[in-house]
C-alpha cells in the first residue's frame, strides 16, 4: 500500500507497506486538535484533493484518517456512533468532517477511520502523553478537570488498521478507539505513580465528557478490538509509552495502582 505522509502514524504504518495492494492510506496533514492556522487545514485539503483524484483515476482504495475525539463526539446529544449526526465542537473536528464529506461525494472507493488519541514513541511534544509527561517531570502542570480522553496505543492502532483493511463489506466509517473515555485526572495520576513523583497542579474546569461507540469495530474485528476494551486499558497505554520513551522510569504494578 501507499502511505501518504511522514508523521507519527505514517512512520508506524511503514511495516505494513507491503500489505494491502491497491490501497492508499492518507496519514498526512494537521496533527493538533488545538489552535491551528487555516493555512494548515488548507494544505491538508489540497493534498487530499490530489490523492482523491489519483485514486479515482487508477481505481485504488483510499483510507482517510479522521478523528473520534471529544471535538467530534462531545456534543451533549452525541452517542459517538458513526451512523448518527455529529455536531463538531472544534475547528479541527469540523475540518475532518468536511474532508469526510468531500470523500463521500467523490467517486473514489474509500474508508474513513475515525481515530482516537494515540500514544507511542515518536510523537510530537504537543500530543497528550508527551505533554503531560514533560509537565509532570518539570514539577508543575495545569489539569483540565472535567476533560476526558480515549487512549489507544499506536501498535494496537496499527493492528486494528491492518485488520480492518482485510474485512469485506466494511462500513465506510469506523471508529478506531478503546471505547473508554478516561478523566484526564486519572491519566495524570497514573503517570505520576509510574514516574514516582507528584507535580504541583493548578486546575481549570471544563466540560469534556464524551462517548465513542466501538460497536462497529467489535463486530468487524472482534479478536483485535477485545484487547483494548478493558476498563484499565489506558494504564497499559501509559506504561507502554513510558517504557518506550523513558527506559529508566519504573513501570506501575498492580500493587501500586
Amino acid at each position: 500500500m501507499e502511505i501518504v505522509g511522514d508523521g507519527f502514524i505514517a512512520r508506524h504504518l511503514r511495516p505494513l507497506a507491503h500489505r494491502h495492494p491497491g490501497t492508499v492510506v492518507f496519514a498526512a496533514g494537521v496533527s493538533s486538535a488545538g489552535s491551528v492556522a487555516e493555512e494548515q487545514f488548507a494544505r491538508e485539503a489540497d493534498l487530499l484533493y490530489t490523492v482523491i483524484r489519483r485514486c479515482t483515476a487508477d481505481g485504488r482504495r483510499l483510507v482517510y484518517l479522521s478523528t473520534c475525539s471529544a471535538g467530534m463526539y462531545g456534543a451533549r446529544d452525541s452517542r459517538g456512533r458513526e451512523d448518527e449526526p455529529v455536531f463538531p465542537g472544534s475547528a479541527y473536528a469540523r475540518h475532518k468532517l468536511a474532508m469526510e464529506a468531500v470523500l463521500a461525494a467523490s467517486r473514489a472507493a474509500h474508508l474513513v477511520f475515525r481515530v482516537t488519541h494515540l500514544a507511542g514513541p515518536g510523537q510530537r511534544a504537543h500530543q497528550l502523553l508527551p505533554g503531560l509527561t514533560e509537565q509532570i517531570g518539570s514539577g508543575s502542570l495545569q489539569v483540565y478537570r472535567g476533560a476526558y480522553r480515549d487512549l489507544l496505543d499506536i501498535d494496537d492502532a496499527v493492528s486494528i488498521f491492518d485488520a480492518l483493511m482485510t474485512v469485506a463489506e466494511l462500513p465506510q466509517v469506523v471508529n478506531v478507539a478503546s471505547g473508554t473515555s478516561v478523566p484526564v485526572e486519572d491519566i495524570v495520576e497514573h503517570i505520576e505513580r509510574s514516574l514516582g513523583t507528584v507535580a504541583r497542579k493548578t486546575y481549570r474546569q471544563v466540560a469534556g465528557a464524551y462517548t465513542v461507540s466501538v460497536d462497529r469495530l467489535a463486530q468487524a474485528v472482534p479478536e483485535v478490538a477485545r484487547r483494548v476494551r478493558r476498563a484499565d486499558y489506558y494504564r497499559t497505554v501509559i506504561d507502554r509509552y513510558l517504557s518506550a520513551t523513558r527506559p529508566s522510569a519504573p513501570a506501575a504494578t498492580e500493587g501500586n495502582r
